[in-house]
């Protein structure tokens, strides 16, 4: 082991001198926004400060003693200046694929002996937006209970109904928030604030923050969510207003990009695995039955992948990433009919859009999806019942986004807000908290909401989750390397 570390150094200042010369060769590049574009994002430097690039110095500006120094002495606080580098792999033969905007490294969102804010003057708001995902509650209780506890800010309240609290509190009054109100919601699925979309007034946003003396907001909610967040943040810069603009991603697709996963997502996986076994049940209980679940994932397959893996007992999954053929798929419900007598089919919600597009856009321009399952379902049925087969069909999106919190899953959903409000103490703003190899760091919120993560065909997962379910190469996405 000794006559190995030499090597292990070596090679670590190899991998630290490639990054850096990548990170100087990426700041005179076309990247317009990174993870080291930080200056502008904490509030000591915020305002003209150019284009951003470069991390704050807080050991510089900040100089209010964590309270949590004086509680918890022997408490291991990080250095401000912490990096998670983005790319970590050497010799890495998907170099291409990874983001260049995390080359410069990521800042940890954690506890600093320093802070910004000066606790007893900080006023909170928590907003959830959007549609229902399990840890909603998980998320408010743990943020409410640092503040309150760790940090003794004593004005903290909830805006119901999303950005429509944020802009219109009059209508929807805020609720105050305590350890008290939040101590059993996490029991509970859906959000004790009422998600909900729409109501973003940047302008007016701000004109109502400012009258309620809130100086530090946490936005919880998806990209759409996330995007909006950094419009206030730009215009809170703008007019030179300071508060701290703290995002929680949320999505229980998985499609949050830059993060390693979003909460929601381990809790919708194990719903929906227990939901294929029943299709499994279903399938298995009948002459060449076909039990298929329609689950989750507008643009991205990522729950009917993991699900598929957690279940081990699914032999097709569809997923948006990946176009079929109808001939293809009934000629692999033959062979698997013929080999073990049933079958079950995972299918994302955003697949086979080809089959069913309606050309149709909601009121927020966002596609309008044709029913992938019930053609399916049809499709199936009207295949197999000339044989003597049938399919079962289940759909339980609204059933899981409304379940409650995994154990796994509220412990992840308790590092998220706690790390958030060690960001917003430390004095952040525009800024989103998530994992990078596990590890909670803090990115622009404009990177976040930059696009959406997709299931890669050509990574080791995917190609596992084909291996597992016994797919053909045909509704693999694999036949031919892009």
């Amino acid at each position: 082991r000794a006559a190995a570390l030499p090597l292990t150094l070596k090679a670590a200042t190899r991998i630290f001198v490639v990054v850096k010369a990548l990170f100087r060769k990426m700041s005179n590049s076309d990247v317009e926004e990174t993870s080291g574009h930080l200056l502008k994002h904490h509030l000591s430097t915020w305002q003209g400060c150019g284009d951003g690039k470069g991390f704050p110095e807080e050991e510089m500006f900040n100089k209010v003693l964590n309270p949590l120094v004086k509680e918890w002495p022997n408490m291991n606080f990080k250095n401000a200046n912490e990096l998670v580098m983005g790319h970590i792999i050497e010799n890495d033969s998907k170099a291409g694929l990874r983001p260049p905007a995390l080359l410069p490294g990521c800042v940890r969102a954690n506890a600093c002996r320093q802070i910004w804010w000066e606790p007893s003057t900080v006023k909170v708001g928590i907003v959830t937006c959007g549609g229902l995902c399990p840890g909603l509650n998980s998320i408010i209780r743990g943020v409410t209970n640092c503040l309150w506890r760790d940090y003794g800010v004593r004005d903290i309240f909830g805006m119901p109904a999303g950005y429509n609290g944020l802009s219109n509190p009059e209508k929807f009054p805020p609720i105050k928030l305590t350890p008290e109100v939040v101590a059993e919601i996490h029991m509970k699925g859906g959000s004790m604030l009422k998600a909900a979309r729409g109501g973003f007034d940047a302008e007016k946003i701000l004109d109502e923050l400012h009258k309620l003396g809130v100086n530090m907001v946490f936005l919880v909610g998806g990209d759409g969510t996330q995007f909006a967040g950094n419009l206030l943040y730009e215009a809170a810069l703008k007019r030179g207003q300071p508060i701290s603009i703290i995002g929680i991603p949320k999505s229980i697709d998985n499609d949050v990009v830059m993060f390693d996963k979003t909460f929601g997502f381990d809790s919708a996986v194990a719903e929906a695995s227990e939901v294929l076994r029943n299709g499994w049940v279903e399938a298995t209980s009948c002459e060449k039955g076909v039990g298929i679940v329609k689950l989750m994932g507008r643009d991205a397959g990522f729950v009917v992948m993991c699900a598929s893996l957690g279940s081990d007992q699914v032999d097709l999954a569809l997923i948006p990433e990946v176009e079929v053929k109808l001939e293809d798929i009934l000629a692999h419900v033959d062979k698997v009919i013929d080999r073990q007598g049933h079958m079950v089919i995972a299918v994302a919600e955003g697949a086979g859009q080809s089959f069913v597009a309606t050309g149709e856009k909601d009121a927020t321009g966002h596609t309008i999806y044709g029913d992938i399952g019930t053609f399916m379902r049809d499709q199936v049925n009207a295949h197999l019942k000339p044989k003597g087969g049938r399919s079962f069909y289940i759909d339980p999106s609204y059933i899981i986004r409304s379940s409650p919190v995994r154990a796994v899953d509220h412990i992840f959903c308790s590092r998220l807000a706690i790390d958030a409000v060690h960001t917003g103490m430390r004095g952040y703003t525009g800024v989103c908290v998530g994992p990078i190899h596990n590890i909670i760091v803090m990115l622009p919120s404009k990177l976040i909401a930059s696009g959406k993560k997709r299931v890669n065909v050509h990574r080791s997962a995917w190609q596992q989750c084909v291996q597992a379910c016994g797919m053909p190469h045909s509704l693999s996405g694999m036949a031919a390397k892009d």
